[in-house]
């Protein structure tokens, strides 16, 4: 502030943050970056689409993080798709989610698969002898997956297209269930002695089918809709994934997460960026991730600072929590004047300060021996 000679709108926050998040992020794991940035980067777009609705500039679209996972999910499909689209990590959670049979460049034959399947078929008739009512109810859902409607496109061999859609929804919904629980784990068994009732719901948590309803219903949706493509249009095309990524999106209606649309969507960013650099139809910008995690997080700290209220809750949490709640107890009151309702949210707040370091008489000042 004496640099500038007055105080801004923007010192407090975005100003303070801008050089010292540079300087920590030059600290961090060059391994780490990546990461980071994406996160930030997505925090602060959402950031910076709250102040919008807030300030009236932006006007809210319905059901708009479903759209926006529906597009992200249509073009991320593609990708999959494409030889050579997807690398790393993201093709590996894609090729779980889905399936290895939706990659164009399966190398699974259909001579390979019927051996399998004799095989497996032989070991069965041998365990049948002890499991006999196991072995029957095997051999009926066998048949069930097997004798039914499968397009000479589709590489799912051992099931029609009716059971694959069935079991991938059954395999995916149990992921998400499973997921779910796992993260009241802790919360729950924190309460084992007080509240016991409470294991309970670590099984019967609404969250836990919704979870398990998302992933499923996204899985059969896109499998459902690339068979019935390949039955219509006589041919696997890496454009049914388009069509059928944008359709299973709306499975997003189970579980809405604004948090997880934006993240894919950021992702989904950085995947083209990095494309577009190996096709050399974009530019190598050096030190890129570091000057947006910078700002990114300056960002947020400006809204940490001047408008509580249009930050994450999750991410102020995080800073009580780093500063010990140090960033609650600004005086935020005198920065009303700014028109961003900085103390919206500390009502009853009024610090107690030292009157010889202050410029104005504070309302509640130290009592000085």
């Amino acid at each position: 502030m004496r640099i500038l000679g007055k105080f801004y709108f923007w010192t407090p926050g975005f100003g303070a943050a801008l050089p010292a998040s540079y300087v920590a992020i030059l600290i961090e794991r060059k391994s780490r970056r990546g990461l980071l940035t994406i996160y930030m980067a997505n925090l602060a777009t959402e950031t910076l689409f709250r102040m919008g609705v807030a300030r009236g500039a932006i006007t809210p679209l319905r059901h708009g993080e479903v759209l926006l996972f529906c597009i992200t999910a249509a073009l991320f499909m593609f990708f999959f798709r494409c030889k050579d689209g997807l690398k790393g990590f993201t093709f590996s959670a894609l090729k779980f989610i889905v399936g290895k049979e939706e990659i164009p460049t399966h190398s699974f034959s259909p001579e390979v698969a019927f051996s399998k399947i004799d095989r497996k078929k032989k070991h069965r008739e041998e365990v049948s002898r002890r499991m006999n009512i196991i072995a029957l109810t095997k051999k009926l859902v066998d048949k069930v997956c097997k004798h039914g409607p499968r397009h000479r496109c589709c590489k799912h061999y051992e099931d029609n297209c009716i059971s694959y859609c069935i079991k991938g929804f059954i395999r995916m919904f149990s992921v998400g269930y499973l997921i779910q629980c796992c993260l009241r784990i802790p919360s729950a068994f924190r309460h084992l002695f007080t509240k016991p009732s409470r294991l309970l719901s670590l099984f019967y948590n609404k969250e836990n089918f919704q979870l398990g309803a998302f992933l499923g219903s996204f899985v059969s949706i896109y499998k459902g809709t690339s068979c019935f493509l390949r039955w219509v249009r006589n041919l696997d095309d890496e454009l049914h994934a388009l069509i059928a990524g944008s359709l299973a999106g709306v499975s997003m209606m189970f579980y809405k997460s604004t948090t997880i649309s934006m993240y894919l969507a950021s992702k989904l960013v950085e995947t083209m960026y990095f494309k577009g650099i190996e096709a050399g139809k974009v530019p190598y910008f050096p030190h890129a991730d570091s000057i947006i995690y910078a700002i990114s997080t300056a960002i947020c700290f400006q809204a940490a600072v001047m408008e509580v209220q249009t930050l994450r809750p999750s991410y102020w949490k995080f800073l009580l929590r780093l500063t010990k709640g140090r960033f609650a107890v600004m005086n935020r009151r005198v920065l009303d004047v700014f028109g961003t309702e900085a103390s919206k949210n500390f009502k009853n707040f009024i610090p107690k300060l030292d009157p010889r370091y202050t410029s104005v008489p504070p309302e509640l000042p130290i009592e000085l021996s």
